[in-house]
């Protein structure tokens, strides 16, 4: 298991003792959840003081998730941080000192191997068990949904254009000209949403998939952390690895998921879907928008 399979580990069980701790460990656990490369660079005090409480009362939160102290418990966070996972701005001047350098071969092996070492932690701490169950929940709604913002507004809107090839029901959101609270306000127990949002998290995502949870809604989330917000409020959650030695969060593993979960879909649909597919390409070809191979 790698370091940020660890750390994420301890993520998870931090976020499923929460409501077993006392109040101020409450916050303590809160604080680390929500910042937790803050804990690989801070001592037990700034922890304490950051979150507003008393340093052995993170120590006893540390305790509380099976670490014999704070600095056992920071342990795997301090070791993903030396790993790599440095700042936006720290990965833009070490990409540019490499150019400079001549570097650029070591930078190809290692966005290769990044891109690899993605795919592979992602689809290792998930199963098809888990895939199925979205999958069929997805076939049998009325209505999809698909929310990302930024390059995940890509990602969301690619899996439903693959989608909507057999399936009418899917749909990206936001709409132009509207907002995703808005393209959600009749949506109910019928539909899903699917949200996907990494850090730093986008509140409009966070925020949809609170409506969607208040409506009735099932979500399946996509996110990089069994910490993120949308993870531990989703009714159907995956966890991605998206690190990366660029600047911004890798998309290799959050496509590969989302074309891995559409083939699920697929897989549960009825046959009309496969014929819906094979339909939609012959019109392609009829209205002539595929260059055609020569005979």
């Amino acid at each position: 298991m790698n370091t940020n399979d660890i750390s994420n580990t301890v993520l998870t069980r931090l976020s499923e003792e929460l409501d077993d701790l006392t109040p101020e460990a409450k916050k303590a656990a809160r604080y680390v959840l929500e910042n937790p490369r803050d804990v690989g660079v801070s001592t037990v005090r700034e922890i304490a003081s950051a979150a507003n409480v008393k340093p052995n009362t993170v120590v006893r939160m540390a305790r509380q998730v099976g670490f014999e102290g704070y600095e056992d418990f920071r342990a795997p966070f301090r070791e993903a941080i030396r790993k790599g996972e440095a700042s936006f701005p720290d990965r833009v001047r070490w990409l540019q000192d490499m150019q400079k350098s001549g570097e650029m071969g070591q930078l190809y092996a290692e966005m290769v191997s990044a891109a690899l070492r993605n795919v592979e932690d992602t689809f290792a701490e998930i199963g098809a068990v888990e895939l199925q169950a979205a999958a069929k929940t997805i076939w049998q709604c009325r209505n999809v949904y698909t929310y990302g913002v930024g390059v995940n507004h890509a990602n969301a809107s690619n899996f439903t254009y693959l989608a909507r090839t057999g399936m009418v029901q899917f749909y990206a959101i936001p709409r132009a000209g509207s907002s995703a609270i808005d393209d959600l306000a009749w949506a109910d127990e019928r539909d899903v949403l699917i949200a996907i949002t990494c850090k730093p998290y986008r509140r409009e995502v966070i925020e949809a998939v609170r409506t969607a949870k208040e409506q009735g809604m099932t979500v399946v989330a996509v996110s990089d952390s069994p910490a993120s917000p949308i993870i531990r409020a989703a009714d159907h959650g995956f966890v991605v690895s998206v690190d990366t030695p660029q600047f911004f969060p890798s998309s290799v593993s959050i496509i590969a998921l989302l074309e891995t979960l559409l083939s699920f879909v697929i897989a549960a649909a009825s046959e009309r879907v496969v014929e819906r597919v094979e339909k939609f390409h012959q019109r392609r070809h009829q209205l002539g928008l595929y260059e055609e191979e020569p005979t």
